[in-house]
């Protein structure tokens, strides 16, 4: 057989195979630059979307908290109107329990009993007077009690002293101020 020299074929087809081991390599180690690359850029831009977004979130939250605190503002100064209501509607109720009062003062007055000084803190009433006798007084509390705008009367002091031919009762009586239910306000209850 004849002596075939392989050794300059094997070596260059040995450099061939290196040559393209080293492409291969250098485009792979290329392509996963560019793949590494590509994905931090894009990344990059979903951060970018997202701090977009956070930010725009934020500037609404802030316009929303400064809208709860104009709503919270509101409600205090709703809260205190219907309050300035409320004791307003109370006063003109109330207004003409102070006519009635002073009527049935005079009404529930026995003969022979006179009020020299009335007092009033909130529904409760202090009746300072004289009488002619304790049994006055004693009929001025049963006419309190009977009374629709007054009710509850408790005697403090009564203090009897004579002048001369005359006997005179001084008192002090604690009644409490009423307002009667009328008839639509039972039906109701």
């Amino acid at each position: 057989m004849a002596h075939i020299n392989l050794l300059p074929w094997r070596e260059e087809l040995r450099k061939q195979k290196q040559q393209q081991f080293i492409v291969i390599s250098a485009g792979t180690a290329i392509v996963g630059v560019l793949l590494v690359l590509m994905v931090h850029m894009q990344i990059d831009v979903l951060i970018d979307r997202q701090d977009q977004r956070n930010s725009f979130l934020e500037s609404e939250i802030s316009a929303l908290d400064k809208k709860i605190a104009r709503i919270k503002d509101l409600e205090k100064t709703k809260t205190a109107l219907l309050a300035r209501m409320d004791i307003i509607q109370q006063l003109q109720r109330s207004r003409p329990q102070s006519v009635h009062l002073m009527d049935e003062l005079v009404y529930t007055l026995p003969d022979g009993a006179y009020l020299s000084r009335i007092a009033q803190s909130n529904t409760s009433l202090t009746l300072t007077g004289r009488a002619q006798s304790n049994a006055r007084v004693s009929a001025y509390m049963r006419n309190i009690d009977s009374s629709d705008w007054m009710g509850g009367p408790k005697l403090d002091v009564i203090k009897t002293t004579e002048d001369g031919r005359s006997r005179n009762a001084s008192f002090v009586l604690r009644a409490n101020q009423q307002t009667p239910v009328s008839k639509s306000d039972e039906e109701q209850g």
